[in-house]
C-alpha cells in the first residue's frame, strides 16, 4: 500500500470527524435541556431554584452517581433507572389523583374508556412545555406539585433512614442513610425532578421530548420515534456495505500482493536484548498490574453478588464499611487503570528497546513516574469512600471525592494529577524514541505511528478536565464519553496496535512494510467509524437528531474491520507454530488470538446488539449493557494488556525459561469463565429485561418487582459459575506473575533439556 495516501487518509478521517464531533457539541449545548432560574407553580409559589437543581446533581454525583441507580439510562444496574422510576410513580400518582376525584375511585379499577380519557389528559399535562424562555421560569401545575411533594417523601424515606424501606433498600443495595441531611435530600429531590422532567416536556415546537421520548413510557406517551426506527435501519444497511466494501478491497489486495515466502529467524532476536535501567524498572509496573487485577476482580465478585443480597456479602455486613456504590466505583476504575498502568508499561519497557537509547536519567523518571501512579490510586479511591460517606460538601467531594460519572469517578485534583503524570509518560517515550528517527528509515512511518498515538493518550484524557462541578448533564455525558470511547476504546488501541506491530517485527515474525501498510490501514478504517461513533452514546442524553443519525451511521461502520478479525487472529496463531523458539511466547500471541476473537464477539456482536437506536431504546440500563461491557473491555483490552505484560516480562527474564502450564490453565480459565459469565447469566438477564422494558417499560424492567423474580435470581445465581473459573485463572495468573520473582514460575537449568524432552 502507498504510505503516503495512507497517511492523507488518516489526515482526513481524524479532521472531518473531529469536525463533526464539534460541531455536534455546540449543537447539544444549545438544545440541551433548560435549567430553569426558578420552578413555580401556576399562582406563583417557589418550588425549587436552579441553584437547588445544580446542587442536586453535585448531591447525587457524591453519593456514587451513576454507580448508584442511573440517570438517563447511564449507570449503574441494581438500582432503579431514576428517571424511569420517578417518572411512572409521577403518572400513577397523579391518574390516581384525577380518577379519585372524577370517577370517585382508583385508577386500576376503571374501565378501558375511563382510563383512556385520564391517559389522554395525563399526556397533555406531562407533555406540554411550561418553560418560559424569557423568565427562565418553569411554571407545574397543582397536581404537578402534590405529585412533587409525594415523590419526595418517597425518596427522602428511600434515601434516608425510613424503616418502611429497609427491604427496598436492601434490593437496591443502597444503605441507610446514604444522604444524612433532609436539606441535601431536598436538592437531590429536585435534581431528579428537573432531569424527569427532560424526559417527557416536549421540545418547543416539536412531538418529541428532550431525552428522544426515553424512557419508553405509555402512560405519558413516551414511545419510540420514526427517527429511531429509520437510523436503525440505515445502520444495517450501513454494515452491510462497509462489510461488502471491505471484503472486496481485501481480496483484491491480497489477489494483487506479490506471494513472497516468508523467512523466520532460526534464534529469538529478543534474546540478544539486554534490558536497560529503565527497562527494569518497567518490572515494578507489572507487579502493580498483577495486583490490581486480583483486587479488581475481588470486587466485582462483591458488586455482583449485591445484586442477590443487597446489604451484604453471604451474611457479612459488609455494606456498612464498603457499600455496592463504592465496590463498582473501585472495580470500574482500577479496570481502567491497570489495563492503562499495563499499556504505559509497555511503552516505557519499548521505547529504549525500540531505538537502542537510554536517555539520561530516564530510569529515575520511570521511578518517579511510578510513585505518582500509585500516589493517583490509592488517593483517588480514599477520596470516593469519603465523598460516599458524605466527608465532603460539593465542592470539596468535586475536587477530591467521587464525581458520580462512571469510569472518570476521581476527583478534579485526581484528575489533574493524572493528566500531568501522563505527559510525563510521552515526554519519556519521545526523549527515548527520538534517536530512532536518525537510525533507521526503514521503521520512521511506523516510529511515526508510535508517536502519534502515544501523544494521542494525554492528549485526548484532556476533555476529561473540561466539565466543572455545575456543567450541564448532557454536556458532562458528551466529554465524558470522549474520555471512554476516544481515549480507551480509540487511542490506546492504535498505540497497542503499534506496539504490538513493532513486538513482531523485531522478532522477525512481520515485515517492516508489511506492519507499517496493516497499522496505517486498520488505524484508517477503526477511526472512521470509532470517532463519530462516540454519539451512540448519547442517543437519549438531550441531544439533536443528528447524533442519532451519525452515531448510528457511524457505530455500525465501526463493527465493520471485526468482520476481518479472524485472519488476524489466523495469523498471529500460526505465528506460534513457525520456529521452535516462538512456543517460548505461545501465552503472549495467544492473548492477542484471544483479543481478536472478544473484538469480534464483545465489541462486534454484543455492541451492536445494543447500539441500533432501536435496539438501545429498549436496552439501555440492562444487563445488555454489561455483557457488551465485560467482554469487551477486559475480553479485548484486558486480554491485550495482559499479553503486553507477559511480553515484556519474558524480555525482562532474558534467557531462562518459563513453567508455562500454570499460564496456560489461567489463560484457559479467564477466556472460559468471562465467557460462562456472558452467557450464563448477563445475556439471559439482558433478554428478559429487554423483553419487560418492550412489554411493560424501562421502569419495570428495572424494578425490585422484576429484578426479585425468582427466574432471574437464578440467572444472578448462575454468574458465580463463570466467575469462579475466571477468578481462579486470574489468580493464577498472579501467583505465576510472582513466580517469576521467586523463581517458582522457572525453569533451573537442569531441568530445561528433560522439559525439552518432554
Amino acid at each position: 500500500m502507498n504510505y503516503r495516501k495512507l497517511w492523507i487518509s488518516l489526515g482526513l478521517v481524524i479532521i472531518i470527524s473531529f469536525a463533526i464531533l464539534g460541531y455536534y457539541g455546540g449543537r447539544i449545548y444549545q438544545v440541551m435541556p433548560p435549567i430553569p432560574d426558578k420552578v413555580i407553580t401556576e399562582d406563583g409559589t417557589l418550588v425549587m431554584t436552579g441553584q437547588d437543581i445544580k446542587d442536586g446533581q453535585n448531591v447525587w454525583q457524591s453519593i456514587g452517581g451513576q454507580e448508584l441507580g442511573s440517570i438517563w439510562g447511564h449507570g449503574a444496574y441494581v438500582a432503579p433507572d431514576w428517571n424511569a422510576d420517578w417518572l411512572h410513580r409521577e403518572a400513577l400518582f397523579i391518574l390516581n389523583k384525577w380518577s379519585h376525584s372524577v370517577f370517585g375511585g382508583s385508577y386500576d379499577n376503571l374501565n378501558d374508556e375511563q382510563k383512556a380519557q385520564l391517559r389522554a389528559r395525563l399526556i397533555k399535562e406531562m407533555r406540554t412545555n411550561t418553560y418560559n424562555e424569557t423568565t427562565k421560569e418553569l411554571v407545574i401545575s397543582k397536581d404537578r406539585l402534590d405529585a412533587f411533594q409525594y415523590l419526595s417523601s418517597y425518596y427522602s424515606g428511600l434515601f434516608m433512614d425510613d424503616p418502611a424501606f429497609e427491604e427496598l433498600r436492601d434490593h437496591y443495595a443502597i444503605p441507610r442513610d446514604t444522604i444524612k441531611t433532609q436539606e441535601r435530600m431536598d436538592k437531590l429531590n429536585a435534581f431528579l425532578f428537573w432531569s424527569t422532567w427532560a424526559t417527557v416536556t416536549n421540545r418547543p415546537g416539536e412531538d418529541i421530548s428532550y431525552t428522544h421520548n426515553w424512557p419508553n413510557e405509555e402512560l405519558v406517551g413516551n414511545r419510540p420515534t420514526g427517527e429511531l426506527i429509520i437510523w436503525s435501519v440505515i445502520s444495517f444497511v450501513m454494515l452491510l456495505a462497509g462489510i461488502g466494501a471491505l471484503a472486496w478491497y481485501f481480496a483484491v489486495q491480497r489477489h494483487k500482493e506479490p506471494h513472497l515466502d516468508e523467512v523466520y529467524p532460526e534464534k529469538d532476536p529478543l534474546l540478544g536484548l539486554s534490558p536497560t535501567p529503565s527497562m527494569k524498572a518497567t518490572l515494578k509496573y507489572f507487579w502493580v498490574v498483577a495486583l490490581l487485577v486480583v483486587f479488581q476482580v475481588g470486587l466485582g465478585a462483591v458488586t455482583a453478588h449485591y445484586a442477590v443480597e443487597g446489604s451484604g456479602f453471604y451474611g457479612i455486613p459488609i455494606q456498612k464499611w464498603l457499600p455496592y456504590s463504592v465496590a463498582r466505583t473501585w472495580h470500574t476504575q482500577l479496570g481502567i487503570l491497570w489495563i492503562a498502568t499495563a499499556w504505559l508499561a509497555t511503552g516505557l519497557y519499548m521505547a529504549p528497546a525500540v531505538s537502542g537509547y537510554e536517555p539520561k536519567g530516564q530510569r529515575a523518571l520511570v521511578n518517579f513516574l511510578f510513585v505518582c501512579l500509585l500516589i493517583i490510586v490509592v488517593g483517588s479511591m480514599a477520596g470516593q469512600w469519603m465523598g460516599v460517606f458524605q466527608k465532603f460538601d460539593n465542592q470539596t467531594n468535586f475536587w477530591f471525592g467521587h464525581q458520580g460519572y462512571e469510569y472518570v469517578d476521581l476527583g478534579r485534583f485526581w484528575q489533574i494529577f493524572l493528566t500531568v503524570g501522563l505527559f510525563l509518560w510521552l515526554f519519556l517515550m519521545v526523549r527515548a524514541l527520538m534517536p530512532a528517527f536518525q537510525k533507521s528509515k526503514n521503521d520512521r512511518h511506523l516510529l511515526a505511528m508510535f508517536l502519534m498515538a502515544a501523544t494521542a493518550i494525554p492528549l485526548f484524557y484532556i476533555p476529561g478536565l473540561l466539565w466543572g462541578q455545575h456543567t450541564h448533564l448532557a454536556m458532562a455525558e458528551y466529554w465524558r464519553w470522549w474520555i471512554v470511547h476516544l481515549w480507551v476504546e480509540g487511542f490506546f488501541e492504535v498505540f497497542a496496535t503499534v506496539v504490538i506491530a513493532f513486538l513482531f517485527t523485531r522478532m522477525g515474525l512481520l515485515r517492516t512494510s508489511t506492519a507499517t501498510a496493516s497499522v496505517l490501514f486498520s488505524t484508517v478504517i477503526f477511526l472512521f467509524g470509532g470517532i463519530i461513533g462516540t454519539f451512540h452514546h448519547l442517543y437519549f442524553s438531550g441531544t439533536p437528531l443528528g447524533v442519532i443519525a451519525f452515531g448510528a451511521t457511524f457505530s455500525a461502520l465501526e463493527v465493520v474491520p471485526l468482520v476481518l478479525i479472524g485472519f488476524e487472529a489466523y495469523e498471529n496463531l500460526t505465528m506460534t507454530r513457525t520456529k521452535d523458539w516462538v512456543k517460548e511466547y505461545k501465552y503472549p500471541i495467544y492473548c492477542f488470538v484471544s483479543v481478536a476473537f472478544w473484538n469480534l464477539v464483545g465489541a462486534g456482536l454484543f455492541g451492536f446488539f445494543i447500539n441500533p437506536p432501536i435496539a438501545l431504546y429498549y436496552m439501555q440500563g440492562l444487563n445488555t449493557t454489561p455483557l457488551h461491557g465485560h467482554t469487551a473491555l477486559f475480553g479485548v483490552y484486558g486480554m491485550l494488556g495482559i499479553g503486553l505484560m507477559l511480553f515484556c516480562l519474558k524480555g525482562l527474564t532474558g534467557q531462562k525459561h518459563w513453567k508455562t502450564k500454570l499460564l496456560g490453565f489461567s489463560f484457559w480459565s479467564i477466556n472460559i469463565g468471562l465467557a460462562l459469565m456472558a452467557l450464563l447469566s448477563l445475556l439471559p438477564v439482558g433478554l428478559l429485561q429487554t423483553w419487560a422494558s418492550f412489554e411493560h417499560g424501562m421502569w419495570y424492567a428495572r424494578s425490585a418487582e422484576f429484578l426479585q423474580q425468582d427466574i432471574v435470581q437464578i440467572f444472578h445465581w448462575l454468574r458465580v459459575v463463570g466467575d469462579t473459573i475466571f477468578a481462579i485463572g486470574i489468580l493464577c495468573l498472579g501467583w505465576f506473575i510472582l513466580g517469576l520473582k521467586t523463581g517458582k514460575s522457572l525453569i533451573e537449568k537442569n531441568e530445561i533439556k528433560s522439559n525439552a524432552t518432554h
